[in-house]
Order: C-alpha cells, then sequence, then structure tokens
C-alpha cells in the first residue's frame, strides 16, 4: 500500500549546542554541577511541510543552520526542541567521508553503508554491482578510503545513497567538489529519482540547480526560517538579500549556474565574441543597432545534447538580460563535435553603460554547466544624446477621449466644479491653466 502524507514533516525544530571556553570546563561543570557554558543556537523553530515525490532546495549564508537541520532529519544528532517526521527509507550525503571506514575499501565500504540502510544480505548483493558500475571508480574500489581524494569519495557516497532506492535522498552540498562529468552524471540521476516518485532535499549555493531541481525552498537566515514557498519567489528574495549586502556582485551569475567545471569535460567552449572578430577591447555598440554575439564549442561525443545560455550584466553586476535555447523552446544542438551558434538581437534597448556577458554551455536539459566564459567589459553602448534610464522601451503615446470630464472654474473668490461639454472633450488641445481651466 502506497504511504500517504507527507515525505517530511517538521515543526518548531530547534538545535542549541553548548559552548566551553576550555575542555576542563566540562569536567568542573560536571563535579560542580554548575553551569560553565554559554549556548549558540544554531537552528530555532523551524517548521515545514514536504509532499512526496518532490524536490526541496536549502539555501541560506554560511553559518545559517542548513548542515545542522539535515543532519537532525537524516537522524545523525537530535533536536533540542520540536519535532519532525520522515517517512520512508533515508539516504544521506552529508560531510564526505562521514560514515566511512578510512581502512576499509569502497567495495567493504559500500557493503556497510547499505547494510545500515536496513538492506538485507541479498539486496546489498543485488546493489553493490550498481554502485559499482554507478561509481566508476575501477580499481580504486578495492583501494582503501583513505587514499581517495574528496572527488572520489563524493562518487562512492553518491553511488551508494541513490542507488539503495531510498525514499528520500538528502544531499548537503556534496556535488560541488566532484569534476563536471560526474556531476552531470549525478544531476541526471537526482531528476530521474525525483520523476520515480522520490523526495530530495538539497542543500547548495547554486541558485540555478535548486530552481531546476526543487519545486519549493527554504531560506534559512540565522538559524531561522526567513521564507518558505517556491523556488523561483525564495530563490529571488534570497538573491535580493545578497545582492544588498555585497558590494561586488558581479561574480554572481557563476554561482547562480553552478560552480566552475572542473577540467575533465566531454564538452569546451571553444570561443565567444559580441560583435565581429578584429577589434582589441571592448566592442562599441550603438542603442538601436543590429547585436550579436556568437558562441563556439567542441564536444567529445557527437551524441550530446547541448543547450546554450546567456547573462548581460551591468559592469556593477546589475542583471540586465538573459536568454537560452531550452527556455525558447529550441531543439538541442547535437549530432557534430564542433558546434557554432549566434544570440542575434535586431536592435539594442540598451542606451548606455558598459556590459560583461556570461556564457554558458548547458546539457540537453538546460540544467548541468558544461563550461563557463565570462566576457569582463564586453561591449560598451553610446547614443546620440544623453539617455535617462538603462534601456529603451518600445512605446506609444495616444490621446485619451472621454465621454465627460469635469473643470475647476474660480468664481468670485469661490471654486465651482463645472461640466465640460462632452463634444469638446478631448478635441481642445490648448494648454491648461495651473488651476486646471483651458487657457484661453
Amino acid at each position: 500500500m502506497e504511504m500517504q502524507g507527507p515525505a517530511i514533516e517538521a515543526t518548531g525544530l530547534g538545535k542549541v549546542y553548548r559552548r566551553y571556553r576550555r575542555p576542563s570546563d566540562r569536567l568542573w561543570e560536571a563535579l560542580s554541577g554548575r553551569p560553565r557554558h554559554g549556548e549558540f543556537a544554531a537552528l530555532s523553530d523551524v517548521t515545514f511541510s514536504l509532499p512526496r515525490g518532490e524536490g526541496l532546495g536549502i539555501v541560506g549564508e554560511n553559518g545559517a543552520g542548513k548542515s545542522t537541520l539535515l543532519k537532525i532529519l537524516s537522524g545523525v544528532t537530535q533536536p533540542s526542541s520540536g519535532s519532525f517526521r520522515v517517512a520512508g527509507k533515508v539516504a544521506a550525503i552529508l560531510e564526505l567521508g562521514a560514515g566511512f571506514h578510512p581502512e576499509f575499501s569502497g567495495r567493504q565500504n559500500a557493503v556497510l553503508n547499505a547494510a545500515l540502510l536496513g538492506l538485507s544480505e541479498r539486496e546489498v548483493a543485488e546493489a553493490l554491482p550498481r554502485i559499482v558500475d554507478f561509481s566508476e571508480l575501477g580499481e580504486f574500489v578495492d583501494e582503501p578510503v583513505k587514499t581517495y581524494s574528496t572527488g572520489m569519495a563524493m562518487r562512492l557516497a553518491f553511488s551508494i545513497a541513490t542507488q539503495v532506492d531510498p525514499e528520500v535522498l538528502i544531499i548537503d552540498e556534496a556535488l560541488s567538489v566532484g569534476d563536471g562529468y560526474f556531476q552531470k552524471k549525478c544531476m541526471d540521476r537526482m531528476v530521474e529519482f525525483v520523476a520515480g516518485g522520490g523526495t530530495v532535499l538539497f542543500c547548495s549555493h547554486a541558485m540555478y540547480y535548486v530552481t531546476s531541481l526543487c519545486r519549493h525552498a527554504l531560506w534559512l537566515r540565522q538559524g531561522r526560517a526567513e521564507r518558505f514557498g517556491p523556488a523561483l519567489e525564495v530563490v529571488h528574495a534570497y538573491e535580493d538579500h545578497l545582492l544588498s549586502r555585497q558590494h561586488t556582485p558581479a561574480a554572481a551569475p557563476a554561482q547562480a549556474l553552478g560552480a566552475a567545471p572542473a577540467p575533465r569535460q566531454p564538452a569546451r567552449l571553444r570561443a565567444a565574441r559580441v560583435g565581429d572578430a578584429g577589434t582589441a577591447g571592448p566592442a562599441i555598440c550603438r542603442h538601436g543597432d543590429p547585436w550579436h554575439l556568437e558562441v563556439a564549442w567542441t564536444s567529445a561525443d557527437p551524441r550530446l545534447g547541448f543547450h546554450v545560455g546567456v547573462g548581460i550584466n551591468r559592469r556593477d553586476g546589475i542583471e540586465v538580460c538573459a536568454f537560452s535555447t531550452h527556455r525558447d523552446r529550441l531543439p538541442a544542438y547535437s549530432g557534430a563535435h564542433e558546434h557554432e551558434v549566434r544570440l542575434l538581437l535586431p536592435a539594442l534597448p540598451l542606451v548606455k553603460g558598459e556590459f560583461t556577458v556570461y556564457v554558458f554551455l548547458l546539457d540537453e536539459h538546460g540544467l548541468h554547466v558544461y563550461d563557463q566564459r565570462i566576457l569582463d567589459d564586453s561591449f560598451h553602448v553610446e547614443s546620440d544624446a544623453y539617455s535617462f534610464g538603462l534601456v529603451s522601451v518600445e512605446h506609444r503615446w495616444e490621446s485619451v477621449r472621454r465621454e465627460r470630464a469635469f473643470a475647476s472654474v474660480a468664481t468670485g473668490g469661490a471654486a465651482h466644479v463645472g461640466a465640460v461639454d462632452p463634444a469638446d472633450a478631448g478635441t481642445d488641445n490648448r494648454p491648461m491653466s495651473p488651476a486646471g481651466v483651458r487657457g484661453v
């Protein structure tokens, strides 16, 4: 029978840690019975509910309580207050290497962790080949885990967590240490997991991943739930908060679409340029003229599919506009080792300023970032006359014809309201006096 109710439910969760100035204070406190510690509330009164088959993104600055919340929900630590309920089997990737015995091999740790997750001996035997195959560790799977790099440990941890058929998957920023190839493999697996009815709690500083994977998001701020709701709304509010605090927000687009890719990549951007080649320095563009950006990339496998994302920011970090082939519902580019596309704007709406262009090479879902290129100070915009604002918006003015209008008429020092003949309304273009009466 299918389980009913939410997958995760938390009510008033709180976690308080004791802080001692010296290690000996713990002993003196135990002997005397008098407190010799301070308290730090890592989490306070966090309440939310997540339906089954959805992703929940956990966002917030460092020290906001994200990892503490995930440790509570995964059963690693107990809350100091409140209650929670997680329905079904939980697999978690928290601190890399946590739960691994350093002297055991990757294969032995896979068996141990699968058993700890509640699998029977037969289920462990069935899952082990899938874990080894997904991790792609090769002969290193039989080497001690203490010899693994952080990326190899992440491969093993993610493979175990996703191949033991959990109902709930909890991931705490683990994917950031993997190479680009395996990051994509993990993202595809999580998309497949949610589509199959699984529930994901995903903590990340990559806002693009959060909005792509998760329907809802929870923003934690100083241990409290600042906002919970649709992922896009929460992420926009969180980004506005970050922009209000930082003075150099130009790096935000790189964070929004994920970390810079690692050296091992199945595809790489080969070139990205604004306008025609052969000009040194930033391109000089004029408002209203055609504008284009050329993007070229190389693929190791012609069967792979690609989308392209482009963002234009003012030099001070203000996000101006963005374009992407997948959001424009174009098919993914595939079938060749070399690709080249051009983004065209028939008439540049920008009226002035200096601009940076961000180019992202995305996978066939528009989710994973294969490569990225930042064209800092890539073009300037000039206008014939001084212009207010940032863009020129296509518009027009129309006269409004009203059936009945009123004017205030001054008579003998008193103001009276008199009706204007409807036949005159909207047809008399003589200027109005300050009192609102048509001038003579």
